[in-house]
Parts: C-alpha cells; structure tokens; sequence
C-alpha cells in the first residue's frame, strides 16, 4: 500500500477536491483498492462520497486503540473506494497526539490496512499541527495545493522549509490549485512553476459538493476531470518509481 496525503498550511486551497477526486481516480482509473481517509474534523470530504446521515462521533476513538480502523470503514457508491469518515471529534486529534505522545500512530495505523488496499488518500486538515507531523511521518508523497498567489506560495515554502529542517524525506508535489489563467497573478504564477500541475478554476468542480461524487463521475470529459486524470496519472508513476 502507498500512501498518499493531500495537505496544506493554509485551508479554502481545493484540499478536499483533489483528495476526493484523487481518491476516484485511484479506484476508478487505476483500479486500485483505494481508502480515503478523512482526517479534517469539517468532514468536507466525508459528505462529498460518504452515506447520507449525520456521521457518528467516533473518529478519534481510531487513535486510542479503543476501535479498529477496519471497524469505521465505509463502503462508497464507488466501486473499489472505501471512507473512514471524518466526525466532530477531530477537533481534539491534535491535543490527543500530544498527550499520547505516540510520534508515528498514524503510521501504525495505516499498516492495519495495508493488506486491504493498494492506496491509501488521507484529506488533512490545515495547519503546522500535531497531527500534520504525524502525516509527514506516515505519508509516501504529500500533495501540496497550492492557488496562485503569494501567501499559498509562502505557505508551500514554509512547508517545504519545515521538512527539511525535520530532515524529512518525504517528497512533496505542489499543484497549481483554482487556477483562472486569465488572471494576470495566476498566470504568471504558473508561468514561474511550469512544471507543476495544474487544476483549474471551474464551475463543473464546484459542483461536486450538490452531485456528492468526484468530477469524473458526472462530467469525465471536462477540462476539469482530465486535469484530476493527468494528476493522478502523474503520481502513480512518482509512487511505482519510489517503490
């Protein structure tokens, strides 16, 4: 099992979209046995694939040992991809981690289900945390999004900084975020940066939260879908050559 995080210092990046839609692809395009892991207490990407109804508060019992993460899994509408869902009690998972002490529980946790799936896609909430420390630990690749501007720019450096103080060895991948290439910032931010991926600026994205399924599954021809596409493309190579 490879894992993937989707992560930032900053939050309103596009985080959840390109989890959930990287989490789609995974399963979907690749036909991998895919679980996204919703670790971000706004349970954005909880609603977008979970089940209808109102999410039980046992999502950090996970993480005292007191429930099996194999007991949390839910079953999605898409062939192939499994939740754990994220609930209100997240909000005390950084606190909880630091009086577990515990520097890679995250990281044991997820080898309770490596037999089960082949990528794991864990949608973090923002923030120098506890809990993104325990993220940075567990994850094969961190998939930075970053929109075009100069303060999620900083933010990006200021992780990147963060790793390699840490002696981190943990690659990152920045990818262009909400991108309107008409706009003069944007698209001098991605002239910069030619190499990062980008995904842009759409209304058929913002749409996910009212169709509650990934891009791919009700606009696969879009712009926006084959962005996702290409991106995940791109980390499956990254993920087999890191192997």
């Amino acid at each position: 099992m490879a894992t993937v995080a989707v992560y930032s210092l900053k939050g309103g990046v596009g985080k959840t979209t390109l989890a959930v839609n990287l989490a789609w692809c995974s399963a979907t395009l690749s036909r991998r046995r895919t679980l996204l892991w919703d670790l971000d207490p706004q349970a954005a990407a909880t609603f977008v694939i979970g089940p209808e109804g109102k999410p039980r508060d046992r999502a950090q019992a996970i993480f005292t040992h007191d429930v099996e993460p194999k007991k949390l899994v839910q079953h999605t509408a898409v062939d192939r991809l499994d939740l754990i869902p994220a609930d209100s009690s997240l909000r005390g998972l950084d606190q909880l981690f630091h009086e577990l002490d515990k520097k890679k529980r995250l990281a044991k946790l997820l080898g309770q289900l490596d037999k089960a799936y082949d990528r794991m896609l864990l949608d973090c909430p923002p923030g120098l945390t506890e809990t993104s420390e325990q993220v940075m630990r567990a994850a094969d690749l961190i998939v930075v999004p970053v929109i075009p501007s100069p303060l999620s720019a900083r933010a990006f450096a200021e992780i990147a900084a963060h790793l390699d103080r840490k002696g981190g060895k943990v690659p990152l991948l920045p990818v262009h975020s909400i991108v309107d290439r008409r706009r003069k910032l944007h698209a001098e931010a991605v002239a910069a940066n030619p190499d990062w991926p980008v995904i842009p600026m759409a209304s058929v994205v913002e749409a996910m939260a009212v169709h509650r399924m990934a891009v791919g599954g009700y606009a696969a021809r879009t712009a926006g879908a084959q962005a996702f596409a290409a991106l995940w493309q791109s980390i499956e190579r990254k993920l087999v050559a890191r192997r």
